[in-house]
């Protein structure tokens, strides 16, 4: 698995390294650009998640007609473009449509399917975590090198580094990740988005993806200027404030993935992480110390990392298989126009409002997010069986899907019909039994 999966996360997490890079400085430094005012800046620093959430389904579809690896190249040589333009911009305007073409380089989505193509069903949430956990990652190194390279050489150097990036992951892409197979299955459900919105797990899921990738751009459109500006910080000063948060990030990350994933507990994780979420935005908001604030943004990325390898697998876990593509693809997007949203609006009430009113209000939000979540169920254990469609009765397997089986589908290539069951109701033995057309 690992082998197949980690060329494709290398991807994702170099594009994603490139774009969380500027995020820890982008402000503070959009600030300053000609015809700035704080909403424009709240739209540079959220604008890529406005254009990622347009393009992942049409490039998610685009894939399947001409290929994984050609939208891949596609989606990273229009990020590379973005990228460039952003570094030589002068004003506020170049950087927002560079930061726009960035994000319509929006490959999120055709990594997610091609491992779908190439990773068994039943270790999927296992390569989900995977990629989360890159991300994660890239997101934690971004803070302590985004701000230290920034302060030395100018905001223009990090786009110069995202778009090197972006060529090296075209050079992984042609040398380490295999072209996928092309594998038809056929399932006995069509997928509806109003059947994902009916799920209150997905739904719930899709609510915290969202609502986490909000946060981080309201947090990444007032900290940098907040230190500068209210507290007096230089902003090559402002890794003091994110290489601990950095550290801490990373030593929480791992605990909380491994509690959510082998202990089956993503539930409890997600709460807590919203706790903190809450308290990180009270903090920010209320302070009259540095130090205090830089307490509170220590506590806001404990909790984003917390969070961030466990969404995608849940996701995959909750949705049924002929749901995963659809489900993970409304997922993202919502978050990325979320994602959005937050950048925008807390460059709005920057300009508008106090940080104290704009700490509260966020904190409040966040607590309504709790009790929302407190619906949220940890996910059931189940078993997989590949059997010769051949061999198996389909009818008495329709028969007993609603009451030992979660789903089913037939891998036509292969002539394998995969069965998805409760390994504690029964036995891969019982089930192949009852199924049998011998029997």
């Amino acid at each position: 698995m690992f082998k197949k999966i980690l060329p494709l996360s290398a991807i994702l997490s170099l594009s994603f390294l490139g774009l969380f890079l500027v995020l820890p400085v982008i402000s503070v430094f959009a600030l300053e650009l000609e015809g700035s005012t704080p909403f424009l800046v709240g739209m540079v620093v959220g604008g890529y998640a406005l254009t990622q959430a347009i393009f992942q389904l049409p490039l998610g579809a685009l894939s399947d007609k001409i290929g994984r690896k050609p939208t891949l190249l596609l989606g990273l040589l229009i990020f590379l473009v973005g990228s460039l333009i952003c570094a030589f911009s002068t004003d506020i305007y170049t950087l927002m449509a560079g930061r726009f073409l960035q994000g319509a380089g929006a490959i999120g989505s055709v990594v997610t399917a091609m491992i779908s193509d190439v990773v068994a069903e039943e270790i999927r949430g296992k390569a989900m975590a995977i990629m989360g956990a890159s991300i994660a990652l890239s997101f934690a190194a971004a803070m302590g090198l985004g701000p230290v390279i920034s302060g030395k050489f100018g905001i223009s150097s990090l786009f110069f580094i995202t778009a090197t990036l972006a060529v090296f992951a075209i050079i992984l892409l042609f040398t380490k990740v295999p072209t996928p197979p092309k594998i038809k299955h056929i399932y006995h459900a069509t997928a509806k988005k109003s059947d994902i919105l009916k799920n209150p797990n997905l739904l719930n899921m899709i609510v915290i993806n969202a609502m986490q990738k909000a946060l981080i751009t309201v947090a990444f459109v007032l900290i940098p200027i907040v230190l500068t500006k209210d507290f007096g910080w230089q902003k090559n000063e402002l890794w003091m404030a994110y290489a601990p948060a950095m550290l801490l990030g990373l030593a929480a990350m791992g605990p909380a993935a491994v509690f959510g994933e082998k202990h089956n507990k993503p539930k409890q994780i997600f709460l807590l992480s919203i706790l903190l979420f809450i308290g990180a935005f009270l903090i920010m908001g209320l302070t009259a110390s540095s130090t205090i604030f830089v307490v509170g943004v220590v506590m806001f990325f404990i909790a984003f990392n917390m969070m961030e390898p466990l969404v995608q697998s849940m996701i995959t876990k909750f949705a049924k298989v002929h749901q995963k593509g659809v489900a993970i693809g409304t997922s993202n997007s919502v978050a990325y126009f979320m994602t959005f949203i937050g950048g925008t609006s807390a460059g709005l009430f920057l300009g508008i409002s106090d940080r104290a009113t704009i700490g509260v209000s966020v904190a409040i939000i966040a607590a309504i997010w709790f009790l929302w979540t407190l619906k949220l169920q940890n996910p059931l254990k189940y078993s997989h069986l590949y059997l010769a469609q051949d061999s198996v009765d389909l009818n008495k397997l329709e028969t007993l899907e609603n009451e030992h089986i979660a789903e089913w589908y037939i891998n036509q290539s292969e002539n394998i019909v995969a069965i998805k069951f409760l390994k504690d109701a029964l036995s891969g033995d019982e089930l192949t039994a009852k199924i049998s057309k011998s029997s």
